[in-house]
């Protein structure tokens, strides 16, 4: 850093006198020569420095090559198409999602109850008067986060998640209420297209949603 430079960080930090004699000290010290490590542990670092950027390259490769097997595995799937079909749903993140909901056709004989399962459906408590909407926390964590990361790719790849998304938002929702809201709606689009086999349509997915807004203007 130049003085001058080290003069507006003293002046920000709040110190008001002799900004410059301290800028020069500050230089100064900068400038003077450091501790320096004896050879040995220098070749030592240099070593373990080395060695990290090899084991660092080796895992790069056997993940490449990890990615590369479970798309071929998946891809031989007969839900895949379905699966790939979806707005965010890639190859690993798809096989994610269909690991953990499992491909027996009778599991779920609802949407909702996938959406229980996948712990994106609301709870709601009544007691009396009172009655509260709460997330749900006995949940599958590993397809929970899944289909949160499918819910936020879908953002920019689908008009109808995204006009969705930005209703939540608008109603009062903060982003992390209003993109699990989103993640259940795909839940339950998802287990739409599974029992009808069927691939997703954007059109056919969200032409309600279009209509009931058409129908409040």
């Amino acid at each position: 850093m130049s003085v001058p430079q080290l003069r507006t960080a003293l002046t920000r930090a709040g110190r008001q006198r002799n900004l410059q004699q301290r800028a020069e000290q500050i230089s100064a010290a900068l400038r003077t020569a450091q501790l320096a490590a004896p050879d040995p542990v220098t070749a030592a670092f240099a070593a373990t420095t080395r060695a990290a950027v090899g084991i660092i390259g080796e895992l790069n490769r056997q993940i490449s090559d990890l990615e590369a097997t479970l798309a071929d595995r998946f891809k031989q799937h007969p839900d895949a198409p379905i699966y790939l079909s979806l707005p965010g749903l890639g190859d690993v993140l798809g096989a994610r999602v269909l690991g953990e909901f499992g491909d027996d056709p009778d599991r779920y004989t609802s949407a909702k109850s996938r959406k229980n399962y996948a712990g994106t459906s609301p709870l709601t408590i009544a007691s009396g008067r009172k009655r509260a909407v709460l997330a749900r926390h006995v949940r599958n964590r590993r397809l929970y986060d899944a289909i949160d990361q499918w819910a936020f790719c879908s953002l920019s790849l689908s008009p109808g998640c995204r006009a969705f998304y930005d209703h939540r938002r608008t109603a009062g929702d903060l982003h992390h209420q209003a993109l699990p809201a989103l993640g259940n709606r795909l839940v339950g689009i998802l287990h739409g297209c599974l029992r009808h086999n069927t691939r997703y349509d954007e059109h056919t997915a969200w032409a309600h949603r279009t209509q009931d807004q058409q129908a409040a203007a």
